[in-house]
């Protein structure tokens, strides 16, 4: 597992092993004690590449048909932000969602990937909360605006490594407050991870710190200020954030 930490003005990737975190690169060994450091998004993308309607339980709860292919949409990355940071409410926005979802790290700019190579360029998987402004993807008929805002992409705590997490068969689930609002398994995804490297890779150059956001399960739900909403994946950990 790693992350990306701040100490004072210093920013560095570490290896995360319990309680400990070994910085990554520089001349000199060091080790941090995790409670000393501020939890940073684990990765600065160019870009965020989100998938639409990519849960077999969610389709039947929409009562939606299947699409043929994936349906992407973006998102800035000014929308990023980490673990424990917060979620800024919109002033033209009356309805703020939560959806939670499995993220992908890109490790290596890339471009027309097969499925089969996916995995050579992937880092690793994170928790990712694709929040969204409900009224305003309804009044647009697209979804820029909605998708857009910043602090509207939590990302993290830390990147499991593909060795570490098996994205086929984990749990997946959302509580806001400490209620459980989404509880389902990445073994319900329409599209899996390989085609979604495959078709998104077709289209754009994909890029070192990149993610694709997978798509959220069944029973998204609104989020109002001073809600605490936890996106938490088996094997990955907990995405915790309040809606200021």
């Amino acid at each position: 597992m790693i992350g990306r930490f701040k100490c004072g003005n210093d920013i560095f990737y570490g290896e995360i092993s319990g309680s400990l975190v070994q910085a990554k690169g520089g001349a000199e060994s060091r080790t941090f004690k995790l409670s000393q450091l501020e939890i940073l998004s684990p990765t600065v993308p160019s870009k965020i590449i989100c998938i639409g309607l990519n849960y077999h339980d969610h389709a039947v709860e929409l009562n939606m048909k299947v699409q043929n292919e994936p349906i992407i949409f973006i998102k800035p990355p000014s929308a990023a932000v980490g673990h424990e940071d917060r979620i800024i409410y919109p002033k033209s926005s009356q309805q703020v969602d939560h959806e939670a979802e499995l993220a992908v790290v890109i490790g290596k700019k890339c471009k027309n990937i097969s499925a089969e190579q996916a995995n050579d360029v992937i880092a690793g998987y994170t928790c990712f909360n694709d929040v969204t402004a409900r009224d305003l993807q309804q009044r647009d008929g697209q979804w820029t605006r909605a998708k857009s805002f910043d602090t509207f992409a939590p990302i993290g705590p830390f990147i499991a490594l593909p060795g570490e997490f098996d994205p086929k068969n984990a749990s997946i689930k959302c509580r806001v407050n400490g209620e459980v609002r989404q509880d389902s398994n990445t073994s319900n995804l329409i599209f899996d991870i390989p085609h979604l490297v495959e078709f998104i890779s077709n289209i754009m150059t994909l890029e070192l710190g990149d993610v694709i956001a997978t798509g959220t399960p069944p029973g998204v739900g609104e989020l109002h200020r001073c809600d605490v909403v936890e996106v938490e994946i088996e094997g990955i950990g907990i995405l915790r954030n309040e809606v200021v």
